[in-house]
């Protein structure tokens, strides 16, 4: 499974949005100048890696099964 193209480019969304998702929680729990000119942009970062992770996953699900 590891050998599978598609599974890694799942696997490196999904830590994409985990770190993107950890950035701004850190940044929340800091405030300051940076959490205020950058939380919108990490939240819609997280929401377009996390739809690349889905969609990536449910290929990989489709062509995992014989699709």
């Amino acid at each position: 499974m590891f050998s599978d193209p598609l599974f890694i480019l799942v696997i490196l969304a999904m830590l994409a949005t985990l770190f993107v998702l950890v950035t701004g929680l850190i940044t929340f729990a800091r405030g300051g100048d940076f959490h205020k000119k950058n939380s919108n942009r990490l939240m819609r970062w997280r929401v377009g890696l996390q739809f690349l992770a889905v969609i990536f996953f449910l290929i990989f699900i489709y062509f995992r099964r014989g699709g």
